[in-house]
């Protein structure tokens, strides 16, 4: 199963459990919505300045910031993606909630604490430090609404593939009807709530999903009197492969391209967490430094937790219903936690219409909060980097600037909405391969070199920026993940030269080389008085805002 597979929330359920309990579905999706749209306008009120609107006062605690990342980060591609694909490849499977995990590590050393300390409300404010403002500013926000954009296109069509199933809708205009709905509510939760109103939503989610996974992970654990021997060994038998199911190689290791495949996946993975813009806002919203420390900390327990249950949903998905079954619902085995939802509480029974429209309530609540982040970082860093430093020159008062932040996020909404409508039928996964290529290629060498070389110039950092951001794009356009195979794209042409589904193994190297290649060979002289003062407040916070 590929990264892209993997990322790639379309869920398709069992129509005659969805059919007969339609009512309690729609009752379930009707009060999570009222529900958050009530918290959004309660935020609302509360946001009076930029720094509410944008880092929700700097007021959230640790541990509630650590909860909102979670939120922010365990997508539907970690809910319904990672069972999936441990249902279908056993032990390489799992090996997406390692990466995962282990992907906090780097933000939590070297990112979270210096960004904390340096910034006042996006990336740019980081890179722009010690560099010529408009370029470098310029680029970061392209940079990170490419991302944000791909990242947010792959939610918004899943999130309307899931509803359009869940409520027996079929027809084109319906699919579209739907993915403006979605859209809609994501503007209104951003426009009206801002930073605070997004925090809350996505803490409401986390607590919905890590409830969710730990009931369905006891009653998985129950089926088979807790004993984890057994429920590895059936899900090895029924899996068809034997022991082999619960080895290294299924996936990953049959061919050398498969092999490489696996590294640049696990580096993009890695590495690209440390630079996705919608996680790195999330450092902003706590008082101190300490604070985005202990809040990484909070939200590696609390992820690392979520991950462990992903081996009884995995597991327990192969063992209880089988590989076959899994692929005949959906071939990337994306319906493997709905499913077994619904075995758990009983095939066609009430109890099991129930469990399955609560965890199908529950993903959507994930899709919801992963979108409304990724807006507030797009828009945040076009109101902030391009409207008020580029455009204004530094002259945009707080108003004006949340003004712009609130207008760039309905125009990031038409926009998704328009394109989440097109690609309502087509595999999205490659959008969300591309936004961590893209932020493991441009945003973090250019983060790492900015806080941590003194000799980093202008021209580095757009060298970096604008060519990992070139490189990746253009190396997942020509690969499998976009043509050339069935479940491509566009499975019907093969334009693909690039063998690799992911390109990490060449952009994230070049992004890193180019950077260093632009500074040596710039004439700029770098501020070395600049870098002594970022440095400082990076390591001490000192003057932080």
């Amino acid at each position: 199963m590929s990264a892209a597979y993997a990322s790639h929330p379309v869920i398709q359920l069992a129509a005659s459990s969805t059919t007969e309990h339609r009512p309690l579905i729609i009752t379930l999706f009707a009060v999570f919505v009222a529900a958050t749209l009530g918290i959004t306008v309660w935020a609302g009120r509360q946001t009076k300045s930029a720094s509410d609107f944008y880092a929700g006062g700097r007021q959230f605690t640790a541990f509630q910031n650590g909860l909102a990342v979670s939120g922010d980060y365990m997508s539907a591609a970690s809910f319904l993606g990672i069972a999936g694909a441990i249902a279908l490849f056993g032990y390489d499977g799992f090996l997406y909630s390692i990466g995962f995990l282990v992907a906090w590590l780097v933000a939590l050393l070297l990112v979270a604490e210096p960004l904390r300390n340096s910034g006042r409300y996006t990336m740019g404010d980081v890179l722009a430090y010690r560099m010529r403002q408009r370029p470098v500013r310029t680029a970061a926000g392209v940079s990170t609404i490419v991302v944000s954009i791909f990242y947010l296109l792959a939610q918004m069509a899943g999130a309307g593939v899931l509803v359009a199933l869940l409520l027996g809708i079929t027809s084109d205009a319906g699919k579209v009807l739907i993915v403006a709905l979605v859209g809609v509510l994501m503007i209104i939760y951003v426009t009206i709530g801002g930073m605070k109103g997004t925090t809350w939503v996505q803490m409401v989610k986390a607590v919905l999903l890590i409830a969710g996974a730990l009931l369905m992970t006891l009653m998985v654990l129950w089926k088979f009197d807790f004993n984890v021997s057994d429920l590895l060994g059936t899900a090895a038998e029924k899996s068809g492969h034997g022991a082999a199911f619960l080895e290294p190689g299924l996936k990953y290791g049959a061919t050398d391209v498969s092999k490489l495949d696996f590294i640049s996946l696990g580096i993009a993975l890695v590495l690209g967490t440390a630079g996705l813009p919608h996680i790195l806002i999330r450092f902003y919203t706590v008082p101190t430094a300490k604070a985005a420390r202990k809040s990484v900390n909070w939200a590696i327990g609390i992820i690392g937790a979520f991950y462990l249950m992903t081996i009884a949903l995995g597991f327990g998905a192969a063992a209880l219903i089988g590989p076959e079954e899994i692929k005949a619902k959906n071939p990337a085995g994306n319906a493997a936690a709905p499913q077994l939802a619904e075995y758990l509480g009983g095939v066609g029974t009430t109890g099991g219409a129930v469990m399955l429209a609560v965890i199908s309530a529950v993903a959507f609540a994930t899709i919801l909060a992963v979108v409304a982040g990724l807006t507030l970082a797009s828009s945040s860093s076009f109101a902030h980097d391009i409207y008020a430093n580029v455009i204004r020159k530094g002259k945009a008062t707080e108003k004006e600037e949340m003004s712009a932040a609130r207008w760039a996020t309905v125009a990031i909404g038409v926009v998704s909405i328009g394109l989440g409508a097109m690609a309502r039928d087509l595999n999205v996964a490659g959008l969300v391969a591309l936004a961590f290529a893209v932020a493991a290629s441009a945003n973090l060498p250019t983060i790492l070199y900015s806080l941590f070389w003194k000799r980093f110039t202008t021209q580095g950092a757009l060298w970096s920026i604008y060519g990992g951001l070139a490189s990746s794009v253009l190396l997942v356009l020509f690969s499998p993940v976009v043509s050339g195979k069935a479940t491509s794209m566009f499975p019907d042409v093969d334009f693909a030269w690039f063998p690799l589904e992911n390109p990490g193994l060449i952009s994230i190297p070049l992004g890193f080389l180019l950077g260093w290649l632009g500074s040596v060979l710039s004439k700029e002289v770098p501020d070395k008085g600049k870098y002594a003062e970022l440095e400082v407040k990076s390591l001490t916070g000192t003057g932080a805002h």
